[in-house]
């Protein structure tokens, strides 16, 4: 099939209810370049409203010519035409796949290549806006990642099907009577027919929730008293830090996103800048003193220089072999002290004795470098730890907000792997459960509002907020990142 005596189809895309999409050579250029050919078909033959249609494709293929021309993660637009009453857009042919035949071919997305891509198409996104534009279809299958580097590139905007679906509405005036949009993908406003620029923002992160866990967003539950989605259990150890940018990017109501991609984006560099900071602290290991000599290549080094490298380096090794050594039996030392004042606590009856023990669990936490810790039972660390409050508002360390707001990175960087454990386990302990550790079960036993009345296998989940659960989660996610769990079993 030959379209405008210029494009020389080759293959089907796809189809839908607007028209169908195109493989074409561009007969008419040396190298017949391909491209995609995209015709449309109006909902009526009205000729009055057939004009109306005409004028509103035009406008749209100006925009899209200034969008292409303005960026290169946008198809550039060719050419348009008219043909026995039906129009046709030439666009750039993208090499590459869909984010759905990415997902096909290689699996669930990594946080990194989700970091990847919010990173590539945010910028392209507060473009869009900044030119009064609302994609308004932004889903899997209209982004691809262009094979020659690898970039996210953004397609099919609903303006121009739009147009087609023009009408009269009863005051004579045209309008659209279809609503722009995937079912699914499309916020509530959208789904009016209200989109705004967050709509967007709204459709990209239900894109990434479907990258993380596979699933389409009709397969997700609901919190059915605030309208947030669900999906979080559906990834393992995530981010903490990145689910919070994709739970605000979804949020039911516009005023509670992001109100811009650049304020997304500045969110996320944020984000992973600290996150990163705080995991290069954790786990990376200091440099070594390099141990060879620089050579020089005008030179070569002397036997006895080789000699005298090699015997540095044996001696060098035998020394870290023993340091080696040396720090596991400390810290064997150290498991065995704290295992011994476990075992005690669970057979004290006494609660100035468990008070006392725990105690002591806390100032081995303290003075964990140092090779002998000592076992003190200071009064001042029971007056600040184990005080116990009237009520739950009142707690030693005053955690009844946990079931009121989220948590941030701020209320957690300054905490101590115990306090993190106390304060996760405050969550659970307000609703009556019990624990299996002994050193957190003593900890609540000395709380005054404290109503032991579940077993940890028979604790109903149910009874915690929803709110509740997303905080256990992140404070258990930061805990995990961080290497700060204090309390064994």
């Amino acid at each position: 099939m030959l379209l405008n005596n210029r494009y020389q189809v080759t293959r089907t895309l796809g189809s839908g209810g607007f028209g169908e999409t195109f493989l074409a050579e561009d007969t008419n250029m040396p190298s017949q370049r391909l491209c995609v050919v995209k015709q449309l078909k109006p909902i009526h033959n009205n000729p009055q409203i057939y004009q109306i249609v005409k004028e509103r494709f035009q406008r749209e293929a100006a925009i899209l010519e200034a969008l292409g021309s303005a960026s290169n993660q946008i198809p550039a637009l060719h050419a348009y035409f008219y043909s026995e009453g039906e129009f046709y857009l030439v666009q750039e042919w993208v090499e590459g796949d869909t984010l759905s035949a990415k997902i096909q071919k290689q699996g669930l997305f990594t946080e990194q290549k989700i970091e990847e891509l919010l990173i590539n198409i945010l910028p392209i996104l507060e473009y869009v806006h900044s030119q009064n534009i609302v994609h308004r279809d932004i889903k899997p299958d209209n982004i691809i990642i262009r094979e020659s580097d690898k970039k996210p590139v953004l397609i099919d905007f609903g303006a121009v099907r739009e147009s087609m679906t023009t009408v009269f509405n009863s005051q004579g005036n045209p309008t659209s009577s279809i609503i722009i949009g995937t079912p699914g993908f499309m916020s509530s406003e959208q789904a009016v027919g209200r989109p705004v620029y967050s709509s967007d923002l709204y459709s990209l992160g239900l894109t990434v929730i479907y990258l993380l866990t596979g699933r389409q967003p009709q397969q997700l539950e609901t919190d059915s008293q605030t309208g947030e989605i669900i999906w979080r259990h559906f990834v393992n150890n995530i981010n903490p830090y990145l689910a919070d940018i994709i739970d605000k990017a979804i949020a039911y109501h516009p005023r509670d996103r992001f109100a811009s991609a650049t304020e997304m984006l500045s969110a996320l560099k944020d984000n992973y800048n600290l996150i990163s900071t705080v995991q290069n602290q954790a786990i990376t290991p200091k440099q070594q003193p390099t141990l060879a000599p620089t050579i020089n290549n005008t030179k070569k080094i002397t036997d006895n220089q080789s000699k005298n490298i090699i015997i540095g380096s044996l001696i060098i090794g035998i020394l870290a072999a023993i340091s080696i050594i040396l720090v596991q039996v400390i810290n064997k030392s150290l498991e065995t002290v704290q295992e011994a004042e476990i075992s005690i606590s669970t057979t004290r009856k006494n609660p100035t004795d468990e008070t006392q023990e725990l105690s002591s669990q806390y100032e081995i936490s303290k003075n964990i470098a140092s090779p002998t810790p000592t076992i003190t039972y200071q009064a001042e660390i029971k007056k600040t730890i184990f005080q116990e409050p009237k009520n739950i508002n009142n707690t030693g360390n005053n955690y009844a907000w946990l079931s009121q707001r989220r948590v941030t990175t701020a209320d957690l960087v300054d905490k101590s792997s115990y306090d993190l454990d106390i304060m996760r386990n405050t969550i659970f302990a307000v609703h009556g459960r019990k624990f299996e550790t002994p050193g957190l079960q003593a900890y609540f036993n000395q709380q005054s509002w404290y109503d032991a009345r579940y077993s940890p296998q028979n604790f109903p989940v149910s009874l915690l907020s929803s709110l509740e659960i997303k905080n256990a989660e992140f404070i258990a996610q930061y805990q995990d990142v961080n290497n700060l769990r204090h309390f064994k079993k």
